[in-house]
């Protein structure tokens, strides 16, 4: 199902003139916090009227400027997961549930119902009140009470924003789920790079109301154009592999991302498994010799393939190993030092424990 987005609009001083594609699946607005992802997301669901733009959805006009068409807000049947649940207080779980079923159309279809509770691990919060939950079990009723709806589409405007750590640990693995075991395409809001690493396929880069960079996660998320959505300290790279194998006497796992063989803290996880990690810069050091009698346990070898100056005496540095694109961040004495330039061999030294997924 592809949906495409085109759409101008002023707010004040601040404009907003971006045009974007997805093919479905998880496309994320990623982007700072300002940078215009939720006033995008809002154009698509229809809750803002851009000045110019239209918005099309597997062939379908869903709204054209041009035309004078615009299709109201209840009437596109797409989801809207909120950056707070936005319950109603005075109803139990299930009758939260029972709402998305009956704007739906759907109060009868017992077998969808179990199968959503099922899957976002609600079943023994459908007695209790929204007030008696965490925050992260009322993120998943509200995503649940949105899938009941039977939308074409589901919007995520910052899902996880107002959870702490443990709560968005607690509820990413059911994000998964979703992403893997629904047709549902997703459009997915968020300024947090670890999110988007680990739940999108496609990112859409804005900044400042516009569209910088567009395109698959891996290659987007270790592009210079990723580090003007992301905190100085999260920049980095995305690094697709499979298991391989388990040293379960060291308790770590070893990962194989093309030429590279990596080792991690311990998944469990069979071989053949396929997963993401993300690299962050600040975690990869270089060397133009392979060093030896160290602690860091991946020492991957490459080629420099370009390097961008990110301010502050500090160089980014994309290298290719084995496939895999890694990215560095050095201080520009150190670049200097090392004499880089791209086409130059070295080896980026990364820390085991360091390594997300």
């Amino acid at each position: 199902m592809r949906l495409e987005v085109e759409a101008r609009h002023r707010i004040g001083s601040f404009t907003i003139d971006a045009a974007f594609g997805s093919e479905g699946g998880v496309t994320a607005l990623f982007g700072r916090s300002g940078s215009g992802k939720t006033s995008l997301v809002n154009i698509i669901a229809g809750l803002l009227r851009p000045d110019r733009g239209r918005v099309v959805l597997d062939g379908k006009v869903i709204a054209d400027s041009e035309r004078g068409t615009f299709t109201p807000v209840h009437r596109r049947r797409f989801g809207y997961v909120f950056q707070e649940a936005r319950l109603f207080p005075h109803l139990s779980v299930r009758r939260n549930l029972a709402y998305g079923r009956w704007f739906a159309g759907m109060a009868g279809s017992r077998p969808e119902f179990d199968r959503v509770v099922a899957m976002l691990g609600i079943g023994h919060l459908l007695e209790r009140r929204p007030g008696t939950l965490s925050g992260g079990e009322r993120q998943r009723v509200a995503i649940g009470r949105a899938l009941l709806a039977a939308p074409r589409l589901l919007l995520m405007d910052e899902p996880l924003a107002a959870l702490d750590d443990a709560r968005k640990a607690e509820i990413l693995p059911y994000l998964e789920r979703l992403r893997d075991e629904t047709r549902i395409p997703i459009v997915y809001v968020s300024h947090s790079v670890a999110e988007v690493a680990r739940l999108a396929e496609r990112v859409v880069v804005v900044d400042n109301g516009r569209v910088e960079a567009s395109g698959d996660v891996a290659a987007i998320l270790s592009q210079p154009a990723a580090a003007l959505a992301t905190e100085r300290r999260e920049t980095g790279a995305l690094v697709e592999g499979v298991v391989e194998g388990q040293d379960d006497r060291h308790d770590l796992t070893l990962v194989r991302a093309g030429r590279c063989l990596i080792r991690v803290p311990h998944l469990v996880s069979s071989p053949g498994h396929a997963l993401r990690l993300y690299i962050a810069a600040r975690d990869v050091m270089l060397a133009t010799a392979r060093p030896e009698a160290i602690s860091a346990l991946n020492v991957l070898e490459g080629t420099v393939v370009d390097l961008s100056p990110v301010g502050k005496g500090s160089v980014d540095v994309r290298v290719d190993c084995g496939g895999n694109m890694i990215v560095a961040r050095i201080t520009a004495l150190s670049r200097e030092t090392l004499a880089l330039a791209p086409g130059k061999t070295v080896h980026a030294i990364i820390k085991t424990v360091a390594l997300d997924y």
